[in-house]
């Protein structure tokens, strides 16, 4: 499965993969965020600086010298990490990329993202600022790849059997084969999407990550409420 070339429209109407993997998290803070512009952290711009090198010599001044042209008022304490980033990264074989910061769209889910990198195989990976899981992949990750296969396959006509996870703190590349489990998560979760761009109060989920939400008060008393309900 190959991408290039592939010249695409803006598609400013389209859900974004970002969006579907913050309401798999919580939908009702989602909806109470969904107004919000969310900056990456430093840790992952630290990340995906140095993902660009991965497959080659690993330099860690160049690579930090870019960082700081990326985001000029970094903590040079980062530096710090990226070293340890790239002590991790040096004991993995990396391919490197044909392609990065490929778009991806599918018209029929109104769906678009981006793909971190392309190998010269033709196989995509992400890129991840967190530590990997002693296995498997974690769910907000397995749903990102799952929502990319389905883009991918509209794309181009194939069928996308899954792609890398890349845990560059961990020095860690985990192919990920999406299962049926994954696409009806990508399904279900568009789903709410939809009903939460068009004015619904979504329901409190049983494994929301309450305790560490500045909007818990404010959810205990309105969820499952139509916005039309609340003014």
């Amino acid at each position: 499965m190959l991408v290039r070339g592939i010249a695409l429209a803006a598609h400013t109407d389209y859900y974004t993969i970002s969006d579907l993997v913050r309401v798999h998290a919580c939908p009702v803070r989602y909806y109470y965020e969904r107004h919000e512009t969310l900056a990456e952290s430093d840790r992952y711009a630290v990340c995906k600086q140095l993902s660009y090198h991965l497959g080659t010599p690993l330099d860690a001044e160049a690579i930090w010298q870019e960082v700081k042209a990326v985001r000029p008022g970094i903590d040079p304490s980062l530096k710090e990490f990226l070293d340890i980033c790239i002590t991790a990264c040096k004991n993995t074989a990396w391919k490197p990329a044909s392609e990065t910061d490929v778009r991806v769209v599918s018209d029929i889910q109104k769906l678009a993202g981006m793909i971190d990198r392309i190998d010269g195989e033709g196989t995509f990976s992400i890129i991840r600022a967190s530590g990997a899981m002693p296995f498997g992949a974690y769910a907000a990750d397995r749903l990102r790849v799952a929502a990319i296969a389905l883009c991918l396959e509209e794309m181009t006509g194939s069928e996308v059997k899954g792609g890398n996870i890349e845990y560059i703190p961990d020095g860690v590349s985990r192919f990920h084969e999406v299962q049926p489990r994954d696409r009806r998560q990508v399904i279900a979760t568009l789903r709410k999407l939809r009903e939460i761009r068009e004015g619904a109060m979504p329901q409190h989920p049983l494994n929301a990550p309450c305790n560490r939400c500045r909007h818990q008060e404010k959810c205990e008393s309105s969820v499952g409420k139509r916005l039309s309900e609340l003014l």
